[in-house]
């Protein structure tokens, strides 16, 4: 059986016996999938450095869709992405973002969510220090969309109502429809109420077109715990996230 060659990314890696590793491996042309790296353990393994935490790489993987745990041939490494350890504000966002995928992408061809996944990690090793939450938002609620979580902010989520919001008030925001609500839908339960400030973030967050917004500490934190609750909603189970929750919490930051 020829091999599958396609891009990926490693979500995941662990040791499976003396000698080999598991991986789940985020792909551009197979969706996220498990392998057996078989002697990626050995001093001279095939595999070398490659199969570490959020390098990027070729995967050559033997498929079967009526198997679990593919067998990954080979993976030709592309980029470490080394600098994602220069701080724990870029690795804790990343790990989050990774989290995203690992969670919620399927085992099936999904191009736009792997390519998102692969320009957010860039940009978290790119960012200024000063724009690393921005950036690691940015990335997380762009992964949410290609997946097919897109928030509605320019339309009511519930009827489709166009949405022209005052400047000067709050705007309706419900994670459980998706988005923002018009007036008439905004009566009702779990409603969140987004500033006028917050709401241009998000707005800004969420399009990779227009230019990152500056964000103080408390705003960026207020910006993690909207999406934190929205991927929980989303996510759809009850299992722990425990990389979101280390993200959304920056409980580094209350130890320094």
């Amino acid at each position: 059986m020829a091999p599958v060659t396609t891009p990926a990314v490693v979500l995941q890696a662990w040791r499976y016996s003396e000698t080999s590793k598991i991986v789940r491996l985020a792909t551009r042309d197979l969706g996220v999938q498990s392998a057996i790296a078989k002697g990626a353990l050995r001093p001279r393994s095939r595999f070398g450095a490659g199969l570490e935490w959020l390098s990027e790489g070729v995967a050559h993987l033997y498929h079967r869709e009526s198997r679990d745990l593919q067998v990954l041939g080979a993976f030709d490494l592309i980029d470490l992405r080394r600098g994602l350890a220069r701080d724990v504000a870029r690795c804790a966002g990343a790990a989050a973002i990774a989290e995203i995928v690992l969670r919620m992408a399927p085992a099936a061809p999904l191009p736009g969510a792997y390519d998102a996944l692969t320009t957010g990690l860039t940009s978290l090793v790119t960012a200024p220090a000063a724009d690393v939450d921005a950036a690691a938002l940015r990335a997380a609620w762009c992964v949410l969309g290609a997946l097919g979580f897109e928030p509605s902010l320019a339309r009511c989520a519930r009827d489709g109502t166009p949405l022209e919001p005052d400047p000067a008030r709050s705007v309706p925001f419900s994670i459980a429809e998706g988005g923002v609500l018009c007036p008439r839908c905004a009566a009702a339960r779990g409603v969140i109420r987004l500033p006028p400030t917050a709401y241009r973030d998000l707005r800004a967050l969420v399009d990779p077109a227009h230019p990152l917004p500056t964000l103080d500490a408390a705003h960026a934190a207020a910006h993690r715990r909207l999406i934190a609750r929205f991927v929980r909603h989303h996510y759809g189970e009850a299992g722990a996230l425990h990389a979101l929750d280390f993200w959304t919490r920056r409980s580094w930051d209350a130890a320094s």
